[in-house]
Parts: C-alpha cells; structure tokens; sequence
C-alpha cells in the first residue's frame, strides 16, 4: 500500500485549479451569451405564431359558424349584398324559445347608450350614459329606428341603420360608400314555440389602413361577443336571469390572469438558466388565454388552470433563485 504520508496537496496546484475553472466561467460568461440572447430571442418569436396557427387551424373555422347550421351557413341574408368579397364572414346562430315578435323588441333596442348588448355588460357598457347594466325589460322609446339613423357601438365607434324589417330581419352596416363591413339579425320560426335567432357579419380587413387594428380587434373579439350576445337575448326572451356581474368580472380576471402569466413567463425565457421551462409555461399560458376566450368552458375551470400555471411559475422561480 502506498505511504499515506507522503501523499500532500500542493498550495499552488490547488491555485492554479482554482484560476483555471474560474477562466473556463468567465470564457463560458463571454461566448454563450449572444448565442443564447439569440435562441431565446427566437424561441420568443415563435410562441405568437404557434398560438396563431392554434387559433386559424383549431378555433377560428368552427368559432365562425357557433351554433348554425350547415344550411344557415350557406343561406342567403339580408345585407348580402352590402360587402363584396369580404374577408371575414361569419354566421351564427341560437334557437330560443319565444316568438318572432317575442324576440324583434330586444334586438331592435341594441346599441350603446341604448339598452346595451346583453353581454360582457363589464366591458361593452363601460362609460355608458344608460349604466353598467344591458335593460332586462323592453324599451318603448328604442322601438322605433329607421334606416340611416346612426348606432353606436362603444364611445368611439357606431355603424348606421340600413334595411328593418320589424319581426324579421335587421341590418346595421357601416357608414361608408361603399359599405366595407355589414351586421345581420334574422329570425327564422322553428314551430308555434320557437324561433332561430342568427347572426351574419361580412367586413373587409383594411390592411393597408389604420382601421386595421379595429378590424384586428373585431377578429378576435368578436367570437366571444356574439355568442355572449344570443345567448344574452335567449335568456331575456325566456325569462333567465342575467349573469351576476361578479361571475362576469371572474370570468374577465381568468382571461387577464392568462394574459399576465404569458408576459410574464415570455420575459423569463431571457432570465431563467434552463430558459425552455420558461418557454412551456408561456405557451401553456397563452394557450390558456385562447381555451378562456373560446372554449365557452366553466369558469372555474379556466380559474384552476390559471391558478396551477402561476403556483408552477412561483415555484420555477423559488428555484431558480436558489
């Protein structure tokens, strides 16, 4: 066996281990860096298009034509006619129980700082001179529109009455020459009991115009709306309460929840070291965010699936920090 004695540890070598790790780190410290700014930065750059392609090739299709038919799809409206070649259709339907002329008064009165949209009341009457609250009751002095009188839909922007036909059918399009967007209400009776209510918006995106982010925000906001807003005339027609507003406001805090959470986790990818934890969380966010718009799902169950992504987040964090 060797002499354990002899065996002794120089001062010096161990000085000279120590020097060397510490150049192998701050060599690793200068060369990875702008390598890995860069993957991260690209890494960043295809969570918005990965979302997209979740939205154009798994929501957008179906959220188009909620609720109608293959045949309501297909069927000519009116207003038609008022958009030619549009680049964003949309046809939508709900069968509630009521007749047409049970139903015509609450279409007709629709409008901000009218009787509101019987939606996200939260959002869509927000600085409304009529209140917070869409009417739960008809209005007399809101019966009686006729073509060419304007229609506000929020504080800055209104569209104008075009073709009524009470009982039936009415149009709103928008006040331009020639109209670039149009909005069909159509009720159609099932039976003695029931009637379809469908929807139809036709607009042409402006891509070369400033009233693309408008449209952009049309295109997403406007299959959550729609249904909020059938669903919202049913319940009148047929006697349902409205939606508490705090239900409403919960279901608002899950979408800004995901929201947050995707910002956030998307500007961890450039702090955290395994950078692509960072990375799943953003995208299971984000993903979040589109299954809380769209799915038409529970609340709560958006609200457990926010709440475990931010525990997660916390926890990465803790020990990362560590």
């Amino acid at each position: 066996m060797p002499n354990m004695s002899r065996i002794s540890f120089s001062p010096s070598a161990n000085l000279r281990l120590a020097h060397a790790h510490a150049g192998n780190v701050e060599r690793t410290k200068r060369q990875v860096p702008s390598r890995s700014v860069a993957v991260r930065l690209l890494a960043i750059i295809t969570l918005p298009v990965l979302l997209s392609a979740i939205y154009l090739l798994a929501i957008r299709t179906s959220a188009l034509r909620w609720g109608a038919t293959a045949e309501e799809v297909a069927r000519s409206m009116p207003g038609d006619d008022l958009v030619s070649s549009p680049s964003f259709r949309a046809t939508r339907g709900i069968t509630i129980q009521g007749r047409p002329e049970d139903i015509w008064p609450w279409l007709v009165q629709i409008g901000y700082g009218r009787a509101g949209f019987y939606g996200y009341d939260l959002i869509e009457n927000l600085g409304s001179g009529s209140g917070i609250r869409s009417a739960d009751s008809i209005l007399p002095e809101l019966q009686h529109p006729k073509a060419g009188d304007v229609l506000p839909i929020s504080a800055v922007a209104s569209l104008v009455f075009d073709s009524i036909h009470p009982g039936s059918s009415l149009t709103w399009r928008a006040d331009t020459t020639p109209s670039d967007g149009s909005f069909t209400w159509a009720l159609y009776p099932v039976d003695e009991h029931h009637t379809r209510l469908i929807s139809r918006i036709r607009f042409r995106h402006h891509w070369m115009d400033r009233r693309l982010l408008l449209d952009l925000f049309t295109e997403f906001a406007d299959h959550v709306a729609v249904p909020r807003i059938l669903v919202g005339i049913k319940g009148r027609v047929e006697g349902s309460p409205p939606q508490p507003l705090a239900e409403e406001a919960a279901e608002i805090i899950v979408w800004f929840l995901a929201l947050a959470e995707f910002v956030v986790a998307a500007a961890l990818v450039f702090c955290w070291r395994p950078w692509w934890h960072a990375w799943f969380l953003a995208l299971g966010s984000g993903s979040l965010l589109l299954f809380a718009l769209y799915a038409h799902a529970p609340i709560w169950i958006g609200a457990v699936l926010g709440s475990s992504i931010a525990g997660l987040m916390l926890l990465m964090s803790t020990r990362e920090e560590r």
